[in-house]
C-alpha cells in the first residue's frame, strides 16, 4: 500500500509529516487550556452516565489518542458529552445498578458495540445513513435530552435520592423525596449553579475591566468551573461536610487508564444493540457537525467516513481502557479551536495532560462536593436547550414540526432511546411523505421569452391542446401512482387536449416502479388518443430509459427543451377534421 493510500485511513500520516515548531506551540498553549476544562467536564459526565468519577478522565485519555491518529479533523475534541453519557445512563441503568461491577462492565460494552459499529460504518463508508436523521429532528431530541439531564441532576443540587429515566419519573421521584433535602447540600449546588451561570456572562467583561486582554480573558472564563470546583472543595473540607451529609467525590485512584475488557456474553449484546446503534448515530451526527463547521472556518475537509473510523476507534479505545461511550464534544471543540489548536496533536498533548492529572491530582478531588458536578452538568446543558426550533419550524414547515414536536415529546414521556428512535422514523417518514406528494405544476411559456413556468404564478401563454406538465422531483415507487393519478385528473379536464408533455428538469432519477407508470400512462393517453412527449430529461435518467423499451413505444418525441416541444407542438399537423390554421395560444393570468 501507498503513502497516499494508508493516510487515507490513517490521516495523521498526512499532516504529520509537515508538523513544525508554530503548530506545536499552538497545539500545547489548546491543550493545557482544555485539560483545565476537561478535568471537571469528564468527573461531571462520568457521574452523569453513573460512573465512577475515574472513568470520566480515563474515557478523555485513550479516545482522544486514537482520534489523533485516524480522525480528520484538526480542531474536534473527543471524550465524554452530556447527550451520550445520558445514553448510557439510560441503557446500562436498564441492566445493572449504578456502582456496580456489572455495570461498568455493561458500560464497557456498551462502548465496544458503538466503537464497532462506527468503524464497520466507515470501512463500508456508510456515512451517508447519518443523513436521514434531520437537522430539526435532532435538534428536538438535544433540547429534550439538555430537559431531562438538567431534571437528573436535581437529586444532587438538592442532596436526595433520585430516580428514573422519563421526565414524569424524574419529577415524581424528587417530589417523594423533596422532605429528606441536605439543605447545606442545596447552598453549595444553588451557589455553584449561581456562580457558573454568572461565569459564562460576567466573568469575561469583569477580566476585560481589569485589564486582561480578549484572548486571557476568554481563556479565564473557560476556567470557571475549576473555579467553583477548587471553592466548593475547600469549603466542604474545612467545615468537614462530608460527615454533615454532603454527597462528595470520595477517593479516586491515581493511576493511568488499566486495561479492560468488555463482555462478550451474547445476552448482554443483544440489550445493548439497539442502545448501541442510536448512540452512535447521535454521537457521529453531533460530531460530524461541530468538525464541518470547525474545519469550514479554516478551509479544511472533513471526509465523514474517516471520521467514523476515528470515533470506532475513539470508542473502541474507551472499552478496553476503563471508560465509556464518547464522541466529539461542542463545547470543548470551539475552546480547542479558538485556543489556537492547529492539529490533532493538540488532542494528544491534551490526553498527556489528562494523564498527569489522573496520577498527581486525584487525591485533591476526594472533597469535591457532587453538588457542585450537578450545577456544572445543568449549566452545560441548559445551554442545549433551545425552544425557538418549534416556532421556526412552525413557520417553515408544518411537517416538520411535526417531527420537532414529536420527538421532544416521546423523548420526555418515554426516554432517550424512545426519543431518538422516533426521531429516526419521523425523519424518514417526513421525507417519504414529501416525495410520496411531489410537487407538480401546469406550465406555459412567458410572452416573448422561452421560459415556461407555473400557470398559477404567473402570467403565461399556454396552447389549448396541449398540456405541459413540470414534475418537480425524482421518480420512485413512493410517488410513480401519483404522478399517474395527477396526469389522469389534469387530462381529464381537457377534452380537447391531444399532446401532453412531461418536462423533467428536475428528475435525476427514475426506479423501475416509475418506469411502469410512465408505460401504464403512454398506453392509456394512446387509448385516448393523446401523445405522451418528454422534455429536458437529464442525461443519467436518458440513459436509464434507453436500457428499456419505453422511448420504443413512446407515442410521442423526447425533445431537447420545453422550448423546442412548444414550437413542434404548434406547428404540428392537426387530426382530421380540425382546422389548418396554427393552434392559439390562450394567455392566462396568475391566480
Amino acid at each position: 500500500m501507498t503513502l497516499p493510500s494508508l493516510a487515507r485511513y490513517l490521516p495523521i500520516l498526512d499532516w504529520g509529516r509537515h508538523y513544525d515548531r508554530g503548530q506545536f506551540t499552538g497545539d500545547a498553549v489548546a491543550a493545557v487550556i482544555v485539560t483545565i476544562m476537561l478535568i471537571p467536564q469528564s468527573l461531571a459526565y462520568a457521574l452523569l452516565a453513573g460512573m465512577p468519577p475515574e472513568a470520566g478522565i480515563y474515557a478523555s485519555i485513550a479516545p482522544i489518542l486514537l482520534y489523533a491518529i485516524f480522525g480528520t479533523s484538526r480542531a474536534l475534541a473527543v471524550g465524554p458529552v452530556a447527550v451520550v453519557s445520558l445514553m448510557t445512563a439510560a441503557a446500562v441503568g436498564n441492566i445493572a445498578e449504578s456502582g456496580t461491577a456489572g455495570y461498568v462492565a455493561a458500560a464497557l460494552t456498551l462502548a465496544f458495540l458503538s466503537g464497532a459499529m462506527l468503524l464497520a460504518l466507515g470501512l463500508f463508508r456508510l456515512g451517508f445513513l447519518a443523513n436521514f436523521l434531520s437537522h430539526p429532528v435532532i435538534a428536538g431530541f438535544i433540547t429534550a435530552s439538555g430537559i431531562l439531564i438538567a431534571a437528573s441532576q436535581l437529586k444532587h443540587i438538592l442532596g436526595i435520592k433520585g430516580e428514573g429515566h422519563t421526565l414524569v419519573e424524574i419529577v415524581s421521584s424528587l417530589l417523594a423525596h423533596l422532605g429528606e433535602t441536605s439543605f447545606i447540600t442545596l447552598a453549595i449546588g444553588a451557589a455553584a449553579t449561581a456562580f457558573l451561570f454568572w461565569v459564562r456572562k460576567g466573568l469575561k467583561p469583569l477580566l476585560r475591566r481589569i485589564g486582561l486582554g480578549p484572548r486571557m480573558a476568554d481563556i479565564g472564563a473557560k476556567t470557571g468551573p475549576v473555579l467553583a470546583i477548587v471553592a466548593t472543595t475547600l469549603v466542604v473540607w474545612a467545615f468537614d461536610l462530608g460527615a454533615r451529609g454532603v454527597a462528595i467525590v470520595g477517593e479516586v485512584p491515581q493511576s493511568l487508564p488499566p486495561l479492560t475488557l468488555p463482555s462478550f456474553s451474547p445476552a448482554l449484546i443483544s440489550q445493548l444493540f439497539v442502545p448501541a446503534l442510536l448512540i452512535s448515530i447521535i454521537g457521529f451526527v453531533e460530531s460530524i457537525s461541530v468538525a464541518q463547521t470547525l474545519a469550514a472556518k479554516k478551509r479544511q475537509r472533513i471526509d465523514p467516513d474517516q471520521e467514523l473510523i476515528g470515533l470506532g476507534a475513539a470508542n473502541m479505545g474507551a472499552a478496553f481502557s476503563g471508560g465509556f461511550p464518547v464522541t466529539g464534544g461542542f463545547s470543548r471543540s470551539v475552546v480547542n479551536y479558538d485556543a489556537g489548536a492547529e492539529t490533532p496533536a493538540a488532542g494528544a498533548f491534551t490526553a498527556l495532560g489528562l494523564s498527569l492529572a489522573a496520577l498527581f491530582l486525584t487525591p485533591l478531588i476526594h472533597f469535591l462536593p457532587k453538588a457542585t458536578l450537578a450545577a456544572t452538568i445543568i449549566v452545560a446543558v441548559l445551554s442545549l436547550v433551545d425552544f425557538s426550533i418549534l416556532k421556526r419550524a412552525w413557520a417553515f414547515s408544518r411537517a416538520d414540526f411535526a417531527a420537532v414536536s414529536a420527538t421532544i415529546l416521546l423523548t420526555l414521556v418515554f426516554g432517550v432511546e424512545v426519543g431518538v428512535t422516533a426521531g429516526v422514523v419521523t425523519s424518514i417518514l417526513v421525507h417519504l411523505y414529501k416525495t410520496s406528494r411531489p410537487h407538480m405544476a401546469v406550465v406555459g411559456r412567458v410572452p416573448g421569452t422561452e421560459h415556461f413556468r407555473n400557470v398559477l404564478r404567473h402570467e403565461v401563454e399556454t396552447q389549448p391542446h396541449v398540456l405541459t406538465l413540470r414534475v418537480d422531483e425524482s421518480l420512485y415507487f413512493p410517488n410513480a401512482r401519483y404522478l399517474e393519478d395527477q396526469l389522469s385528473a389534469y387530462a381529464a379536464d381537457k377534452p380537447e387536449l391531444t399532446d401532453v408533455v412531461l418536462m423533467f428538469p428536475a428528475v435525476n432519477e427514475i426506479d423501475l416502479s416509475a418506469l411502469e407508470s410512465l408505460e401504464a400512462i403512454n398506453t392509456r393517453l394512446h387509448d385516448a388518443g393523446i401523445r405522451l412527449h418528454l422534455s429536458e430529461v437529464k442525461g443519467p435518467v436518458m440513459d436509464r430509459l434507453k436500457r428499456s423499451h419505453f422511448l420504443d413505444e413512446l407515442t410521442g418525441e423526447v425533445f431537447l427543451s420545453q422550448h423546442e416541444a412548444a414550437c413542434k407542438l404548434a406547428r404540428a399537423t392537426p387530426t382530421s377534421g380540425e382546422s389548418e390554421d396554427p393552434p392559439e395560444m390562450v394567455r392566462l393570468s396568475a391566480g
